[in-house]
């Protein structure tokens, strides 16, 4: 007995001696953690708004001295509403940021330089293909992390193609492909081939140019295009004119008409693809409520790297005034990290970055959202190049006069040497405008 009692005095002496306090049940007491504020602003939607709001509610319960207030606005009004807390050196402590606005808070001193959270490990990328983290760079650091992915690409119907005897589209398909199964499913089916990406042709045209190693802006001064040969312009609308002529090409008439998914040929089957973004694929094959498949954009002879890149769809950053940086970084964490947060995101703002969250997701998800994974998936295995710099002042108008030239081709107004003439003209003169 007297042994016991002097091995009870020496286990209290140590316990004294390494400062371990003792509560009333004699278990150690955690410190109580500073409570903190957080402010989350995004721009979105229902769904976007309901499934934020439960990965919200779900990081409080886990960190209870952290209370979230949240704002969110439609796009519209997001970005004004942003400008004016800025103004007042009031923003939120974690902001839904664009890829169009990054560079311009960055560059404002607005935002907090993320690196050292990321090299800590305070927010987590380990894996992550940097493909994905460049987006939210400027200057080499980083202002954002990309809350999802999009690629460009082509959904086609592939039992039109197997009634024109094509089982499927490879990867390494070209331009000449292109014109060849255009003509091939008209000519067996009737089904015709749209315009290159009616909403925005600069996409496509995009995608060529980008193989040959040329960018669509000046990559250094935004103040020019970032080609100066008009060949692969020409060649674009030549595709074009040719399946035209043969019959096998959607009238521009028909072709340029804004519609919904439910309106569209592609919904309807009168034409057999359709290209556009990934995160378009859902709402799109859904109007069309048919199997479909999703494929690359075909490839320019003598390509010199692929077209495809990855787009981040957003980011969450945190503002330069926050006085909770490392808070806000553990939030953004959680968000693009925690699997069960992901269960409930569902991939609504794009493919996630993280390795472990997709192979997660893609067992939850439908069929149809596993194709568009698998697809991520194909242009990260080597079918991808670096994203190019931000759009610069003035490409908006840009964009504009590239779609108005490319139906007065297609109307036969201009002819294709004409219509390079008149574009690469008058989207210089915008850019040097601009750039003043």
């Amino acid at each position: 007995m007297k042994h016991l009692k002097s091995i009870v005095k020496i286990f209290v002496v140590l316990l004294v001696c390494v400062g371990m306090p003792l509560g009333a049940e004699g278990k150690q007491e955690a410190t109580p953690q500073k409570k903190v504020t957080l402010r989350l602003a995004w721009w979105g939607n229902p769904t976007r708004d309901e499934r934020t709001l439960k990965v919200v509610e779900m990081y409080m319960a886990q960190n209870p001295h952290v209370v979230i207030q949240t704002e969110t606005t439609g796009w519209a009004g997001y970005w004004d509403k942003l400008a004016s807390q800025a103004a007042a050196n009031d923003l939120p402590d974690i902001i839904q940021m664009d890829y169009a606005y990054i560079t311009q808070y960055a560059q404002k001193n607005l935002l907090a330089d993320l690196t050292p959270a990321v090299n800590a490990g305070l927010i987590n990328l380990k894996g992550v293909d940097d493909n994905f983290i460049v987006g939210g760079k400027v200057q080499g650091k980083i202002y954002g992390i990309s809350l999802g992915t999009n690629a460009w690409c082509i959904l086609y119907d592939p039992a039109i193609l197997k009634k024109a005897g094509i089982d499927t589209i490879k990867p390494t398909w070209t331009l000449e492909d292109y014109e060849k199964i255009a003509n091939q499913v008209y000519k067996a089916t009737g089904v015709k081939t749209p315009p290159f990406s009616t909403t925005d042709p600069k996409q496509a045209f995009d995608n060529m140019l980008r193989q040959t190693g040329d960018s669509f802006f000046d990559r250094a001064t935004g103040a020019s295009l970032g080609f100066t040969k008009p060949d692969l312009l020409i060649q674009f609308y030549e595709i074009q004119l040719r399946l035209l002529k043969s019959g096998a090409l959607v009238s521009p008439d028909e072709a340029f008409i804004t519609v919904t998914p439910q309106e569209s040929g592609f919904a309807k089957g009168t034409q057999w693809f359709v290209d556009l973004w990934s995160n378009q694929v859902i709402a799109t094959a859904s109007a069309a409520n048919r199997p479909v498949e999703i494929a690359l954009a075909p490839r320019i002879a003598n390509s010199k790297r692929p077209g495809t890149y990855f787009k981040p769809s957003m980011f969450f950053s945190v503002s330069n005034n926050s006085k909770n940086k490392e808070e806000a970084a553990k939030f953004i964490n959680f968000f693009v990290t925690n699997i069960e947060a992901n269960k409930v995101l569902l991939a609504e703002r794009g493919i996630p970055i993280i390795p472990a969250v997709r192979e997660e997701l893609k067992k939850v998800v439908d069929p149809l959202n596993k194709q568009v994974f698998e697809y991520i998936e194909l242009v990260g295995k080597g079918n991808n190049s670096p994203l190019d710099p931000a759009d610069p002042p003035g490409a908006g108008e840009v964009l504009k006069i590239f779609r108005s030239v490319d139906q007065e081709v297609l109307y036969g107004i201009l002819d294709p040497k004409a219509g390079a003439e008149k574009f690469m003209k008058q989207a210089n003169e915008i850019l040097a405008k601009n750039k003043k």
